[in-house]
């Protein structure tokens, strides 16, 4: 979409923003699969939880629908972006319809990750052991494809769509490393070739792009030492008008409604806060709906925009208008309210479509209500 037609997309975000209007509200990223797509689906595997194959079937899956499947994923795109506009949201993302989950569907995309020879690795601390995708040389940046999918995605919608990319530690984490002695080596060669692919989405007129990275709160001392560096280094040369986001949660559980899911330190935001703030990064989404922060917390942050999680992912217990617009308010006690976006804690891949619209509508409602 050429720069010139952004305009409608701007105004929008202008009435809604600038003017003070509400609060904007948007999605963090992945959104349930409608059922006419048969596209295997980490969320309905376990979340990845479990040890398997999270990218085992999805080739087979696509070129099994021949000559269909791009009908069905243009199918699948409209109707998650025309559930969240109609729920309210200000920034829909396209859902991540096409991914079979958001780490490894861009690792397709990138030369020395080989897809055919698995390896077992526990991951996100030992939260799950799972047969992963290995690096076995050099990682490069091979083709552009994120902005067909963004280009898709926005046609359907007036409202600027937001792409979300893996970041490197998150990449680093979800692969096997059968090729680097040094991790931050690997790093910095996964932020070079995920900048390409930033470049690309900016040109092609994106103007809303995350960077995922929930290893952070997993590994505060990493991220410090070099994780944000190569955060910065994804975002290096993107043109002015880009709203740079990063997405930082504390993890998925396996399945609604489990307590005892072992999710990263609580203190980790505390660590990562200032560090974070002094970046080239616009906007920082933190979770907050499933297990609270002190919202002091949000002092930390003197520039930059927060993406607060006020409503769960993996609990569902829909929560009330009241309840979101009470933490809202509480939060607006430490950011203005142009600081300030509503959103979900993460990805609402675990609690299907009538769950998600039901959550996203209530908190649009409360949103529009400060």
């Amino acid at each position: 979409m050429p720069y010139a037609t952004l305009g409608p997309i701007w105004a929008h975000l202008g009435a809604v923003w600038g003017a003070g209007m509400a609060l904007l509200t948007t999605t963090i990223g992945a959104y349930p699969k409608p059922d006419f797509l048969p596209v295997p689906d980490w969320f309905q595997g376990g979340g990845g939880t479990d040890t398997q194959r999270p990218t085992q079937g999805y080739l087979e899956a696509v070129a099994h629908m021949g000559d269909e499947a791009e009908a069905l994923f243009t199918r699948g795109t409209r109707q998650v972006i025309a559930d969240q506009v109609e729920a309210g949201i200000d920034v829909p993302t396209d859902g991540e319809i096409r991914r079979e989950n958001y780490i490894h569907y861009h690792c397709r995309h990138i030369a020395g990750i080989d897809f055919e020879h698995l390896t077992p690795k526990a991951v996100r601390g030992g939260s799950y052991t799972a047969d992963l995708p290995s690096i076995t040389g050099p990682v490069r940046a091979r083709d552009h494809f994120l902005a067909a999918d963004w280009h898709l995605a926005q046609s359907f919608t007036d409202k600027p769509v937001k792409i979300t990319l893996p970041g490197p530690m998150t990449i680093a984490d979800t692969t096997a490393n059968l090729a680097y002695d040094d991790d931050e080596q690997l790093g910095a060669d996964l932020a070079e070739a995920l900048n390409s692919e930033i470049k690309s989405l900016a040109e092609a007129g994106c103007r809303w792009i995350q960077v995922d990275e929930p290893v952070f709160a997993r590994q505060p001392a990493r991220a410090l030492r070099y994780g944000v560096r190569h955060l910065e280094r994804c975002f290096q040369d993107i043109p002015p008008g880009v709203i740079r986001v990063m997405h930082m949660c504390c993890g998925y559980p396996d399945c609604l409604d489990r307590e005892d899911y072992p999710k990263a330190d609580r203190n980790a935001y505390l660590e990562l806060a200032e560090a974070v703030d002094e970046t080239c990064i616009d906007a920082v989404s933190l979770e907050d709906a499933h297990r609270h922060n002190d919202l002091s917390l949000l002092d930390r942050f003197a520039k930059t925009k927060i993406i607060l999680g006020v409503v769960a992912i993996a609990k569902s217990r829909i929560e009330t208008v009241d309840e979101i617009r009470a933490r809202l308010s509480a939060a607006l006690k430490h950011v203005d309210g142009e600081r300030l976006i509503a959103a979900p804690d993460c990805g609402l891949g675990l609690l299907g479509r009538d769950l998600s619209v039901r959550k996203l509508t209530n908190m649009c409602e409360a949103a529009r209500s400060l």
